[in-house]
């Protein structure tokens, strides 16, 4: 795949206030055995597919594929700039959505390793700069580092896109009212 033609792809990043009230980010760490991107912390997302009508739609399906986040429990808040991958070329277009606390998941076995829920407050204060070895190349990066799993390159730049954005995309939506504004059950 030439450099002028990524592999277009979306993720999703779904929010949702704790019970005290804190907004809580869900992350995936992906399965140490995938070809791509093994072991990393993402969004849920993925490929476009051409059946897919729009961006939103793929980031939606491929956060109930990953996660068994139903799509009726999404109400989307906002698209966040779109980045892209050095090595592997994925354009990725993110999107922000919030979810009701306190939902299950249901982590794919052929992708998912783990569905993280990580406060954005720890996350902010979780910045930092580290070295990383990827395919026998160390160097340093931006990374947040939390509660022992380090987020890095593409899914880094997109929550350092949320984190700054994050006051305008929940405003409004008070704990309360974001939980109970959400459809319910699919």
């Amino acid at each position: 795949m030439s450099e002028a033609e990524p592999t277009v792809a979306a993720v999703l990043a779904p929010l949702f206030f704790s019970a005290d009230g804190r907004p809580h980010a869900v992350l995936t760490k992906r399965r140490p055995d995938l070809r791509r991107h093994a072991g990393e912390i993402s969004f849920p997302g993925g490929r476009h597919d051409p059946e897919d009508p729009d961006l939103a739609t793929t980031a939606l399906r491929e956060a109930e594929e990953e996660i068994g986040l139903a799509r009726a429990r999404v109400q989307i808040l906002g698209q966040l700039p779109r980045v892209s991958t050095f090595v592997t070329g994925y354009e990725i277009h993110p999107y922000v959505g919030m979810v009701p606390t306190g939902l299950s998941w249901r982590p794919s076995p052929r992708e998912v390793d783990a569905v993280l829920e990580l406060g954005l407050e720890e996350l902010r204060a979780a910045r930092t700069r580290t070295r990383i070895e990827r395919r026998g190349f160390e160097f340093e990066t931006d990374a947040y580092i939390l509660e022992g799993h380090v987020i890095w390159g593409a899914t880094a730049r997109i929550l350092e896109h949320l984190l700054t954005r994050q006051a305008a995309l929940l405003d409004g939506l008070a704990p309360d009212r974001a939980s109970s504004s959400v459809p319910g059950p699919a």
